[in-house]
């Protein structure tokens, strides 16, 4: 099953402020919804074991989670791949900053997936609105970070 998604976040925060917390693995694992445990592997790189439920299919995953920022400042992507009950998900979630004024960037996001098992199987729609969820919460509370709330 393959599965597509966008969107877009105002950031009160400026393009620099965002930048560099979305180079913080630590920073962007405390963002996403349902983890459970994180370790940082280096500079870039961290796993990820987050709770999932699919229709009435509940358990773990875990996930290698790779930051790629480009060298411009301007874009970054997160390589997801992993799974769990069976199943396997490669995902490529990126992110284009664009900086509005001083204190305001909108982060236009995509994300594209390839899920293989039986969560692929039984899933179907259900699974396609749960990992847009996941992602539109992970880019959520990005912003809430940065506006000094917490994720």
């Amino acid at each position: 099953m393959n599965l597509e998604w966008n969107g877009q976040e105002t950031i009160p925060a400026s393009k620099a402020t965002v930048w560099e917390f979305i180079n913080d693995p630590a920073k962007i694992a405390s963002c996403l919804p349902e983890v459970r445990e994180t370790k940082i592997s280096d500079a870039h790189a961290f796993d990820a074991t987050v709770g999932v439920a699919v229709g009435p299919v509940r358990g773990k995953f875990t996930f290698k989670i790779v930051l790629e920022p480009d060298a411009g400042g301007s874009h970054m992507d997160m390589k997801i791949n992993g799974g769990g009950l069976g199943s396997v998900i490669d995902l490529v979630a990126g992110a284009d900053l664009v900086a509005q004024d001083d204190t305001t960037t909108v982060l236009n996001w995509k994300g594209t997936a390839s899920m293989r098992g039986p969560v692929a199987t039984v899933g179907g729609r259900v699974l396609d609105t749960q990992a847009r969820r996941v992602i539109e919460m992970t880019f959520e509370n990005v912003k809430k970070r940065l506006s000094g709330g917490s994720a």
